[in-house]
């Protein structure tokens, strides 16, 4: 298993896997239909599941983080219509409860200090779009990071994804604009890759307005998010410019190949993200199934030269680790700059708990330290 906070570098290949991660899903399940079967009597196979999912796949913090969303009794995204599904408790709605549970104050100014925020409207490709504008304190100009949410491309906005975000802008110490694409059914794909490069002209055009150094621009997202980050460096060099100096990818979706990659088969029913869900998103976002070959959305197989840096951040408890293995090895085969982490004990989410989960913490922090190599800002 990878060890948390190990560099995997673009020419390593790290494939060691634990045999009792990839059997607790199996042992879930068995769980819970013993469960199902016999409701007035505790499970002897639940207990000692949970105990061995507490103790060898999540760290405690973030337990504490699933258990608080598994409280609000959330319905199975895969199984609700799309206006139920937005209506669904979010890992942010969790983080929350922790933070009152612990007798902290919840107020995000209060969470990362010395980062205020304000609600803008930017251009997409069919008309203005909401989006967050996050400031660090002090004196600008300051280096300028477009910000896509995650939720694939379906459900979330850039509200749930606020402590990513904002926390980005003080490790980077560097404005975020978290932009609201368009999501699917409404606007089916590629729509929300059009708003995705639509907006990063607009913000790199008016970087200036807002305090930003239009030389020194930066794309970032998580999940559906962390695709369109790299979808958009893309578009970037095929339009020849504005051109970014580096990309965060965090737990992209990669590929639409394969959904029985080994981290698939070990997370099929991880929370908050599994298998069915991200089968789920596809069926909405997509209107044909072609569409699955769209390098837009197939990055492993699209055109990866000439691309700035690029930072991976994968989670081991997500269907989506591998995800992030295969487009480092494709951006390497297109000599590119790429650098990536796996964080081991955390979830899918993972990225924006920082208020209370280490891990999220560490990974703002090298983040915030490539863009800063990449801006030629760091210390």
């Amino acid at each position: 298993m990878v060890q948390p906070g190990i560099t995997l570098h673009s020419n390593l290949h790290v494939r060691q896997r634990s045999a009792l991660a990839a059997i607790i899903p199996i042992a879930l399940a068995l769980s819970l239909a013993a469960c199902n079967s016999a409701p007035d009597k505790p499970s002897p196979i639940a207990n000692t599941v949970s105990k061995a999912t507490a103790t060898v796949r999540a760290d405690d913090d973030m337990l504490a983080v699933l258990n608080a969303m598994a409280a609000m009794d959330p319905k199975a995204i895969e199984k609700v219509d799309v206006p139920t599904a937005r209506m669904q408790p979010t890992v942010a709605d969790a983080v929350n409860a922790v933070l009152k549970s612990q007798g902290r104050d919840t107020a995000p100014t209060s969470l990362v200090p010395g980062v205020s925020s304000r609600d803008i409207t930017v251009q997409g490709a069919t008309g203005g779009l909401p989006a967050t504008l996050y400031r660090p304190s002090g004196k600008g100009p300051f280096p300028v990071i477009t910000y896509f949410h995650g939720g694939g491309w379906v459900i979330a906005d850039r509200k749930v994804y606020d402590g990513g975000a904002r926390g980005l802008a003080k490790a980077a110490n560097a404005i975020v604009v978290s932009v609201d694409y368009r999501r699917a059914p409404e606007a089916k794909f590629p729509a929300a890759w059009d708003d995705a490069f639509a907006s990063y002209k607009w913000v790199a055009s008016h970087a200036i307005m807002f305090g930003g150094d239009p030389t020194k621009l930066a794309l970032a997202g998580e999940s559906a998010g962390g695709n369109l980050a790299v979808a958009t460096a893309i578009a970037a060099r095929d339009a020849h410019g504005p051109i970014p100096r580096a990309v965060v990818a965090v737990y992209p979706v990669a590929q639409t190949g394969s959904m029985n990659t080994p981290s698939y088969i070990e997370n099929a029913v991880a929370k908050p993200l599994n298998k069915a869900m991200i089968s789920w998103f596809l069926d909405k976002l997509l209107s044909t199934p072609a569409d699955k070959q769209d390098t837009r959305l197939d990055l492993v197989h699209a055109n990866l030269s000439g691309l700035p840096p690029v930072t991976i951040i994968n989670a081991n408890l997500d269907p989506l680790r591998d995800d992030g293995e295969m487009l480092q090895k494709s951006l390497t085969q297109a000599n590119g700059q790429v650098d990536r982490k796996v964080y081991d004990g955390v979830t899918h989410e993972f990225f924006g708990t920082a208020a209370v989960v280490q891990k999220a913490k560490d990974a703002q922090a090298y983040a915030g330290q490539r863009l800063q190599q990449a801006f030629g800002t760091g210390m």
